[in-house]
């Protein structure tokens, strides 16, 4: 929470300053209540004592005060609220990896149900791109607020040979760059990375790439799918098949993501992707924004202030 007038806070010694003003009242009342009858006599007086209820008014009162005199710094509280438009890259992994069936039935159909719930998710109006990478890395689908489009090229993705893992990041890169929103500025843009292995074939670094991604303010959320018991086979050049272990990386998904402050995820199995997947589309429809609340603190303070009036009329039969 920021204050535009912190000098106003000034204001809150009058709470600490009424608190004595009534401990001492409270003292001198006792002090007047003993020299007119014996103290032992009163409750035999007094048909009915509110006793400790008897500071509840004036609690709440003060605490009325401290929030009016909060109030008068004008307050500000970052809230987080929808998103008027946007544009989000999925950079799929698409590697011979990804045919692991670690995760059911194959990495590669569990990342594509997990996407269809993410799209499920994603605020109509928000433009989708979808950028796939193995050997290489390719623009699939061009922005888009086409859910139709979208789903046609995430079920047409195919796995290919390597992992260009810093290619892909850099094309998602410069698809966002590209887009132009209705004010004719670049929009806000995110990209959500999937990947189940470590960077094998391409110049680009993944590091570097998300460096880019960093001065352009861009968040990379990556998510690590997949397990170390994850296995492929692969067809070696005399012809013979090998079975190769394929675990995730999650130490350099997890270096990209912290490098443009986003989150990293793992999943190591469907239910899992699918879950942070649908997470993930209700972060991005969101962003955080800084709004001043000093409205609510009036409106606190008002309703404590009737609250202590309705107290002491009902305790003592008077107004405070």
């Amino acid at each position: 929470m920021s204050f535009a007038i912190p000098l106003a806070l000034l204001a809150l010694l009058l709470v600490p300053l009424a608190l004595g003003g009534y401990l001492l009242l409270e003292r001198r009342r006792r002090t007047q209540a003993g020299a007119f009858a014996n103290p032992a006599l009163i409750p035999n007086l007094l048909g009915r004592r509110p006793g400790r209820l008897r500071h509840l008014a004036p609690a709440l009162a003060l605490l009325a005060l401290a929030l009016i005199a909060t109030g008068l710094a004008r307050p500000h509280a970052t809230v987080s609220v929808p998103r008027e438009e946007a544009t989000v890259v999925l950079a799929i992994d698409v590697s011979r990896s990804m045919v692991a069936t670690d995760v059911e039935p194959t990495r590669l159909a569990a990342a594509q149900d997990a996407v269809r719930a993410f799209l499920a998710k994603l605020p109509k109006g928000y433009r989708v791109a979808i950028v796939s990478f193995a050997q290489g890395a390719a623009v699939v689908l061009p922005p888009t607020a086409d859910r139709e489009l979208a789903e046609r090229a995430l079920a047409n993705l195919r796995p290919g040979d390597g992992t260009a893992l810093g290619g892909g990041i850099a094309r998602a890169v410069q698809v966002t760059e590209r887009v132009r929103g209705s004010n004719g500025q670049r929009p806000p843009a995110a990209i959500v990375l999937l990947s189940d292995g470590a960077q094998t074939i391409g110049e680009q670094t993944p590091v570097s790439a998300a460096r880019r991604a960093r001065a352009l303010m861009i968040p990379i959320s990556t998510v690590a799918l997949g397990t170390a018991q994850g296995v492929v086979e692969v067809r070696n050049p005399d012809g013979f098949v090998e079975r190769v272990t394929v675990p995730p990386d999650p130490r350099t998904l997890r270096r990209v993501a912290s490098l443009t402050r986003a989150r990293f995820y793992e999943a190591p199995d469907g239910a899992r992707l699918r879950a942070v997947y649908e997470e993930l589309g209700s972060r991005v429809g969101r962003e955080d924004e800084e709004r001043e609340i000093t409205a609510f603190f009036a409106a606190a303070g008002a309703l404590l202030f009737l609250g202590a009036g309705a107290a002491s009329a009902f305790l003592f039969g008077r107004l405070p």
